[in-house]
């Protein structure tokens, strides 16, 4: 059912061309170029219904439509997507749910899909710089591929208060649509650097004064017990699933922290072991000791 005010313009599913009709050999076929993207982090297409209303609410970045799939039973969330819609002058489609599911690329889109303006690159220097909001709190991420992780680490990050996210531009996941559906709107909120090698990013983030703490499963020091100098602009390293830190990203990082295990198992999933030590460094931060 639309909401307050709501008009859903409805498509069908289109004919399309004709299987089988080909142009004639001596007219060529149009070449089509991708549009320039404003960066490659990603983030165009949004999925689910979380991950769609906080995008609309937030309001930080144009929404050029919202596919709404025909038939959905009623829910005060598809509510709020339409009603946030009309507020912001976002057309709505009503689409029949087979085009919907054809047009998706996360496994459940819920029924609601948004096609956005790409995100927008951070700058590594703005994020190491101290703001009158307090010193920066960073996240660093040394190759995670899985984007199941990756939108977990950014939903936890941003709930613990993390201020900014680094990840590669290379080997490693950047936001498709299955991130920013596990981030249920966290993309929205935090900024994220795209950086060449994090080895280099993170001596430069040395240089401004941004202390790393690298999280590793053999360091001698418990992430509990580390120092004062968390309590200041500080970032958390985490490697790559199964392989952990690079050795160079080790190296680089001034401080190497392990979070103390009591079972079996040697070793933390990364986005299970990104939780513990965001809410713990935010613990430490808010207490200021």
């Amino acid at each position: 059912m639309p909401g307050r005010g709501a008009a859903r313009h409805h498509v069908n599913g289109g004919a399309g061309r004709r299987r089988g009709h080909a142009p004639p050999a001596d007219r060529p076929r149009p070449v089509r170029r991708r549009a320039p993207d404003r960066s490659d982090l990603g983030g165009d297409q949004v999925e689910g219904r979380q991950a769609v209303r906080e995008l609309l609410a937030a309001g930080k970045r144009p929404v050029r439509e919202v596919w709404i799939s025909e038939g959905l039973d009623p829910s005060p969330q598809i509510d709020d997507i339409e009603r946030l819609a009309v507020r912001r002058r976002v057309r709505v489609l009503s689409v029949p749910r087979r085009k919907l599911e054809m047009a998706a690329r996360t496994d459940s889109a819920q029924g609601v899909l948004a096609r956005a303006q790409p995100l927008d690159e951070a700058d590594l220097d703005d994020l190491c710089r101290t703001t009158p909001g307090g010193a920066p709190f960073l996240v660093v991420l040394d190759g995670v591929t899985d984007p199941h992780n990756l939108g977990a680490l950014l939903r936890t990050a941003e709930a613990a208060g993390v201020t900014g996210v680094v990840v590669p531009r290379h080997r490693a996941a950047h936001v498709t649509p299955t991130v920013a559906k596990v981030a249920a709107g966290a993309i929205e909120h935090l900024p994220i650097a795209v950086v060449p090698g994090i080895p280099n990013a993170l001596r430069r983030m040395d240089a401004l004064g941004v202390t790393s703490v690298g999280l590793v499963t053999d360091a001698p020091v418990s992430l509990y017990e580390l120092g004062p100098e968390v309590l200041g602009p500080a970032a958390l390293v985490l490697g790559a699933e199964g392989k952990g830190l690079a050795s160079l990203t080790r190296r680089r990082c001034q401080v190497a922290a392990t979070i103390p295990q009591f079972g079996v198992l040697d070793s933390l999933n990364v986005a299970a072991a990104g939780a513990v030590a965001c809410f713990e460094l935010a613990r430490r931060r808010a207490a200021g000791a």
